[in-house]
């Protein structure tokens, strides 16, 4: 079976067939092309197209080919290019006369345009909500290690001492920026393309309203040109799953260099670490590398779409069958990552010692002693100018930074200032590091973690069916 075969004398060449065909990776997409066929159906008796039997028949067939696919049962033919005529073939042998009604009113083109966004819909559901499981876990770990504390970095370099709470928040804040940018995509993708036909309409009765609303659309397409050609959805969704993944690449980064014999801030469970084939006392943070790892694979999917779209005139053109692996892939991949950290974050431990010795680092109390010395009235850039002199000093002799203010008179007065974790709980302005601030900033940030769950399932629920059961 094919979809033209009245305009052509002779069938595809193997090697067209083999670079058009399309089946072996848009069949998982069958579940929301056999929603919106429902749909369509209702639809087209709602337009006297077909008749309230008839309807019956086609809505029954349908149910029958889920099932089938459901169960494994469901048989690809030979002819079937993707899953939309597979679909469609299975339903008029099952239908027969009456399943060659089904395509009535429709196109290849509006019918794929709209599975794709339902698909999509609820892939940025449950990516968004497993970003939210992993700002739940990293807020747990912050409780349970509440007393934790580290060095934080600029740089690279050490630079103040923060709560280990106050640093996972802070992953957790652009994790939250994430789920904003994913639901933000969602609320404009949220238009069904099905009526607009192949580019232009059709003179038919169809209420493309009506199916937009069956299918839970909050808008229908109101250009069916655009309808047809836009994929900034896909466009958008891959760079919202993109920059996710840089965060959580940054997130792998860490815990790389955190679990590293330099560092020995964190130790990774045995069931989120690996070891060596050659080395028996290896163990090694794969969890954490392959998260940085696959942030270049996201972004490179987002880079090769937009590259096949760039060029391409209205309206629909048989390139934009290149959307759905990078989608596809993109969100399997950070479905994983997602996955991995939270259990990784969940069951590692912390070397709260070795972490609080780096950060009463000597060297981290210059700052204290500038700003003691600004609340005495002297300006800054000269408070910064005589503290930066007695580092150099520290630096040029090999002393302790210590030794060298108890030296001078004119500082030793701020030698209390070196204490075990004095210059972590000097930091009290409002969002800082310190304890002070921790409760007002944990509330905010579980205020705005309780708006975006709301929003997420406000009107459009994240299907109980998991949308990644065909790939995990």
């Amino acid at each position: 079976m094919t979809l033209w075969g009245g305009r052509f004398s002779s069938a595809m060449e193997s090697g067209l067939w083999d670079l058009s065909e399309s089946y072996s990776f848009d069949q998982v997409l069958y579940r929301y092309d056999i929603d919106g066929s429902k749909a369509h159906v209702r639809g087209l008796v709602r337009a006297g197209l077909v008749s309230a039997d008839e309807g019956t028949t086609l809505i029954g067939a349908l149910d029958e080919v889920l099932a089938e696919f459901n169960d494994g049962r469901f048989e690809r033919s030979s002819s079937d290019e993707d899953i939309h005529m597979a679909i469609e073939r299975r339903v008029i042998e099952l239908a027969g006369d009456v399943g060659a009604k089904l395509h009535t009113a429709r196109s290849r083109n509006d019918q794929v345009a709209t599975t794709f966004r339902l698909f999509t819909l609820n892939a940025v559901a449950q990516v968004a909500a497993a970003s939210l499981a992993l700002i739940d876990v990293l807020a747990a770990v912050g409780e349970r290690n509440d007393d934790v504390y580290l060095p934080g970095y600029t740089h690279l370099q050490r630079a103040q001492p923060v709560r280990l709470s106050h640093h996972l928040n802070a992953h957790a804040w652009a994790l939250l920026r994430d789920v904003d940018r994913l639901l933000d995509a969602r609320d404009r993708m949220n238009v069904s393309p099905l009526g607009a036909g192949a580019l232009a309409g059709t003179s038919l009765p169809i209420d493309p309203a009506f199916v937009a609303d069956v299918l839970g659309f909050k808008a229908v397409f109101t250009n069916s040109l655009d309808a047809v050609s836009d994929r900034d959805f896909v466009a958008e969704t891959l760079f919202d799953i993109a920059l996710l993944g840089v965060h959580l690449s940054r997130m792998g980064e860490e815990l790389v260099l955190w679990t590293t014999t330099e560092f020995n801030f964190a130790v990774l469970s045995d069931e989120y670490a690996t070891g060596s084939s050659m080395l028996p006392q290896k163990k090694n943070s794969d969890v954490a590398e392959l998260a940085r790892a696959k942030s270049g694979r996201l972004v490179g999917n987002l880079t090769g779409l937009l590259v096949t779209l760039k060029g391409l005139p209205l309206s629909y053109n048989r390139d934009l069958q290149e959307d759905k692996e990078p989608l596809f892939d993109s969100y399997r991949q950070v479905m994983m990552v997602l996955a991995a950290l939270a259990g990784a974050y969940g069951s590692m431990t912390f070397n709260g010692d070795v972490s609080a010795a780096a950060a009463d680092d000597p060297f981290m109390v210059a700052i204290d002693i500038a700003e003691e010395l600004v609340s005495e009235g002297v300006p800054f850039r000269q408070a910064h100018e005589q503290v930066g002199q007695l580092v150099a000093e520290a630096v040029n002799t090999g002393r302790s930074f210590r030794d060298v203010v108890a030296d001078h008179s004119d500082f030793n007065r701020f030698l209390d200032l070196f204490g075990p974790g004095v210059a972590l709980a000097r930091r009290r302005s409002p969002g800082s590091s310190g304890p002070q601030s921790a409760g007002a900033q944990q509330q905010l940030l579980s205020a705005a973690r309780t708006r975006a769950e709301d929003r997420l399932t406000d009107g459009n629920e994240v299907s109980s069916e998991d949308v990644a059961g065909p790939f995990l």
